[in-house]
């Protein structure tokens, strides 16, 4: 979801930036726009990292033997991330 809002900030600012030619009063639209530009990157910057730390996986591996059932379980990251 902070991708897509990302994305959708980041293209709003562009249009309000480049695309509205509006002269208002007490405001100025392209700095608006600039900074919805800077938002939008910096929250799909934000939802990118979050998304690559949140990313892990986990197998199971079940061995039975007379003695009874053995689990063994084994947690790994595909992120990079080393996890105990």
């Amino acid at each position: 979801m902070s991708i897509g809002s990302g994305i959708a900030l980041f293209v709003i600012g562009a249009i309000l930036a480049f695309a509205v030619d509006v002269d208002v009063e007490y405001v100025n639209l392209d700095l608006i726009g600039y900074i919805l530009m800077g938002a939008g990157f910096l929250v799909f910057l934000i939802g990118i990292v979050l998304m690559a730390r949140r990313r892990s996986t986990a197998t199971v591996t079940r061995t039975s033997d007379p003695a009874g059932e053995r689990v063994t379980r084994t947690e790994s990251s595909t992120s990079g991330d080393v996890q105990p």
